[in-house]
Order: structure tokens, then C-alpha cells, then sequence
């Protein structure tokens, strides 16, 4: 028999720090957006920079997290050929000359 693997899960704390900073750093970021002495055109150009990076960020996150789970499906079914592999196996038996 073999073990379960042990899956990693994020603490509430860490989960509620995240989300924390994230939103700190959005609010503080255009915060300075708003406040920044050039044109109208230009902070909306930044602006605009700050939403392409942020939603960036989403899809590098989710894609990273779909490879790994990707990988652990694959680890999953490996395991688990080998187990079987190893179940059916008997060093006692005589082959077939």
C-alpha cells in the first residue's frame, strides 16, 4: 500500500495576507497614479499599465497552478501503474521457457 501524497494548503492567515497586500499595493499604486503631476493623457497611460500588469499576474498565477497540478495528476497515475506493476509482480513464479 502506498501513502496518499501529502497536498499543501495555505493557512486563512496566509490566504488573508495575500489578499491584503495585494490590495494595499493596487491602492497605494494608483493612488500615485492619481496624485502624479504630468498631463491627464499620461496618467492614463500608466494607468492603463498598472491594469495590463495586474491582470498579467492573474493568468501567470492560474497558468503556474495549472501546471503544477498538471504534474501531479501525471505523478498521480505514474504512481499508480507502478503500484499496480509491482502487485501483479511475483519473484517466485517460473517464466516460460
Amino acid at each position: 500500500m502506498s501513502t496518499p501524497p501529502v497536498r499543501a494548503t495555505t493557512t486563512p492567515a496566509f490566504f488573508v495576507q495575500s489578499v491584503l497586500s495585494f490590495g494595499a499595493s493596487l491602492a497605494g499604486l494608483s493612488a500615485g497614479i492619481v496624485y502624479l503631476p504630468v498631463d491627464p493623457w499620461m496618467r492614463a497611460f500608466v494607468g492603463l499599465g498598472l491594469l495590463y500588469v495586474v491582470t498579467s499576474a492573474f493568468t501567470l498565477a492560474k497558468c503556474v497552478r495549472d501546471r503544477q497540478e498538471e504534474s501531479a495528476v501525471t505523478s498521480r497515475v505514474d504512481q499508480a501503474r507502478l503500484d499496480r506493476l509491482i502487485a501483479e509482480h511475483d519473484p517466485f513464479r517460473l517464466e516460460d521457457a
